[in-house]
This record gives structure tokens, sequence and C-alpha cells, in this order.
């Protein structure tokens, strides 16, 4: 959709109404106007608090109210500079201001986290929101001043639900740098396969699975990639070489080769764009294996069996006393 010089919406793209002056102004004045004053020195500091408004606008004003049109960050920003007072001035550069947003994000530096099973021969990827979305490490860009291992920390639990902070150590990590952007995952081990998992942001992840490491490959340089299954991936094919790598030097504690099918799903949203049944937390309870579970109505009846030999016992000890 263009958007040249102050970017006129398309209206009838799809359906829903324009968010009303009342809530832009509103949204304005909650991610613009009363933040610290460095924050508005630079259009790509002011863009990504832009991004934040359209997260809240998506997650909050649109889910509860369906009337609202869904928009994409750039109708959103748009719409934004054409409201804002303060950002009026400058719709005639918009097209270049949004330009130069999306390649400055493209060197902001990433972080996040590998993490493996027990056995060390399936890690655990996030897969995106929207339809045909990627496969990935749960990561991240870090936030100004913020540390590498605390962007990790803080990535992994938005999209997992899942606190590695007293997991992590700082020299098991892994970088690589893609195009102009620098990725480093932390290797987090200790994490067992029945772990609870359900992302904190909402429309991000719509499922968290184990996956074999071996059927992500080939390795290579590419940010996009297909394992050997055809699943598509994104920044995992660069890391696989410094795994396998990294593994061969770590063996795991305690071995033990793992019998479960190559993919296991922990999560999955019940409303995402890719159109897969609905499933949320499969996995009941520690130490259960997520292919045996039985969740469906009347699971205690059917696994009730009866203590035979103690009734038994019970009934040649009452036949002795009479």
């Amino acid at each position: 959709m263009a958007m040249a010089g102050g970017g006129g919406l398309n209206r009838s793209s799809s359906r829903g109404q324009l968010p009303p002056q009342e809530l832009l102004d509103d949204l304005c004045s909650r991610f613009l106007l009363n933040v610290p004053k460095e924050e508005l020195e630079s259009f790509e500091r002011i863009l990504f608090l832009l991004e934040q408004a359209h997260w809240f606008y998506e997650d909050n004003s649109v889910e509860h109210n369906p009337n609202l049109k869904s928009l994409s960050f750039k109708d959103f920003t748009s719409l934004m500079f054409k409201s804002c007072t303060a950002l009026r001035p400058y719709i005639a550069h918009l097209d270049d201001i949004y330009k130069d947003f999306n390649n400055y994000k493209f060197r902001v530096p990433v972080s996040g986290a590998i993490i493996l099973d027990d056995t060390y021969e399936r890690c655990l990827l996030v897969k995106g929101w929207k339809a045909g979305a990627s496969w990935s490490f749960p990561r991240g860009k870090r936030n100004k001043d913020e540390e590498d291992h605390t962007c990790a920390v803080r990535e992994v639990l938005e999209e997992t639900g899942c606190d590695v902070s007293s997991l992590l150590n700082l020299d098991d990590c892994l970088e690589v740098s893609i195009g102009q952007q620098r990725v480093r995952l932390y290797i987090i081990t200790g994490v067992k396969r029945d772990t609870m998992f359900a992302p904190q942001t909402k429309k991000e992840i719509s499922e968290i699975s184990w996956h074999r490491i071996d059927d992500l490959l080939p390795a290579s340089d590419d940010a996009v990639s297909r394992g050997v299954n055809g699943m598509k991936l994104y920044m995992v094919a660069p890391f696989l070489t410094k795994l396998k790598a990294w593994i061969a030097t770590h063996p795991p504690l305690q071995y033990q080769k793992s019998e479960a099918s190559a993919k296991v799903t922990v999560w999955k949203a019940k409303n995402s764009s890719s159109g897969s049944t609905p499933v949320e937390n499969p996995v009941a309870r520690a130490g259960s294996d997520a292919q045996h579970v039985d969740n469906r109505p009347g699971r205690s009846f059917r696994n009730f069996r009866f203590d035979t030999a103690s009734i038994l016992q019970s009934m040649e000890a009452s036949f002795l006393r009479t």
C-alpha cells in the first residue's frame, strides 16, 4: 500500500472503522508526549515509541472494539503523523523517515536463547503469528542501553513465559552477524521438556514446540532457510554449525536417547492466522509425556483401575476373622 507525502489510507482495503481522533490523541499523549525528552531526539526513537503504541492499539483497542480497523504499522504511523500536532510538520518526509527506520531496525543488535532439552537432541522454537510465519529461536531486539543477557532473558520470558535468568551462563553463547545485524543467542540447558510454556505477549507467537536439531539442517549463512522436513526457519541455520560443535564438547549429564516424535508441541494459540487446530498447553504436569497425555472428557474414569490384590486380601482377612 503506497504512503506518499502524508500517507493516504485505503479505507476499502478491509472492514472496520478507523480509530477516532479521541483515541489517536490518547495514544499520542500516552506514548509520545509523556516520555523523557531524550526519547524524542531522533525519528528512530519516535518510531520505536509509535511501534509500542501500535501494539497497544492492536492488542487492546481493536480486541475490545471489533468495529475498529486493524492497521499495519505503516498505516498506523501515517495516521499518527497526521493526527499528532508534534509530528504533523514532518508528514512530507514520512516516506523517508519510515524507510530509514526499517534500515535502522536491521542494525539493532538481537539477543535471545537456544533452549535445549535434557538430551540436547531438541531445541525450543517459536512460530510467528501471521500466516506463513517462520520458526525461530526466541529472540528480539535489544533496548537502548540494555545488556545482551538481560535482553535475552526478557525476550525468552515474553515469547515463551519461561524465566531462564537462573540458567543463563554468560560464557555459553553463540554469535553471528546477519547482514548488518549482530545476533547473540545464549545456550540454555536444564529446562525439562514437560515445562509449561505460554507467551506473555498477544498476537506475536502462534506456537511453541520442541524440534529435533537434526531436522533443522542444513546449516548455512542464510537468514531464511528450510529444514530437512521443509519447515520454514528464520535466523536458525547460521547457528547450527556452532551449536553442533558446542554440543559435541558439552555432552548432557544424563544422556538418554529420546523416543518421542520429531516435533513436540507444548503451546498453540487458540486464534492465530495460521489456521491451525487450537491447542493450549497439552503437557498437563511435570514428568508426563506430551504424546501420552489424555485430555479428553472422562479421562479419570477411563484411567481408573481396581486394586484387585488389595481387595482380595481384605476379603480374606475378613473371612478369617469370622
